[in-house]
């Protein structure tokens, strides 16, 4: 078990370093969508290579992506039957789902995937579009991403197993606090009290003092 969680906290590096390197992507993305919106406004011009530049990197942000997400238990979950359930029957049913769900999907797009990114870069392929870019970096995305998916379906696998037999902490346990769904929440919430406070004619309450005062008065 002890080369197993190794091996998990490997994969678990790769898909940091590749998740942190794909945020950047994201400036990037913006630049290049607003450079082309503002081009083709002011100029009356545009050009299909950037176009298709913003079309690859808004794909690879999700693609290699992925597996970070899996990582940081950031993926959209429907936990209402699960949720009421014991943690141990919950991962239980984290194994089986693994196992025979995103085991076998990504690794069959994975496989199907290939030999489509073969084909284009062998024959060089070219976008259709007039000055547009080749398109075999952009289909190499799709079995990287599956793949790095597939390493962190294994990692997870190896961490609820390891956490069952109470050799590693809990996989789906959060160590930042509130999840970005639960942040957003709260949020919106604290907005909507402000809007009823100065409706009520009361003044605007800061929430971050008034923790502040409430765990000084604990």
């Amino acid at each position: 078990m002890n080369a197993l969680l190794a091996l998990s906290r490997l994969i678990d590096a790769i898909n940091t370093a590749v998740g942190r390197a794909v945020t950047w992507l994201t400036l990037i993305v913006v630049l290049v969508s607003a450079g082309n919106a503002v081009v083709r406004k002011v100029f009356n011009t545009s050009s299909n290579a950037w176009l298709e530049l913003q079309w690859y990197l808004f794909g690879a942000l999700f693609l290699l992506a992925a597996g970070y997400t899996l990582l940081r238990n950031e993926h959209v979950r429907v936990d209402v039957l699960s949720s009421r359930l014991s943690r141990r029957t919950q991962l239980y049913i984290e194994i089986f789902g693994v196992v025979f769900f995103l085991m076998p999907a990504c690794l069959l797009i994975l496989w199907l995937s290939w030999p489509m990114f073969m084909d284009s870069y062998l024959t060089n392929e070219q976008s259709s579009n007039p000055g547009g870019l080749v398109r075999w970096p952009v289909k190499l995305l799709i079995p990287v991403g599956f793949a790095l998916l597939v390493l962190a379906g294994l990692s997870h696998l190896i961490k609820c197993v390891g956490f069952l037999m109470g050799r590693c902490a809990d996989p789906g346990a959060r160590d930042e606090g509130l999840s970005a769904e639960e942040a957003l929440a709260q949020e919106i919430a604290e907005e909507a009290r402000q809007r009823e406070a100065r409706a009520a004619g009361l003044p605007d309450v800061d929430p971050h003092a008034v923790d502040q005062r409430d765990g000084k008065g604990r």
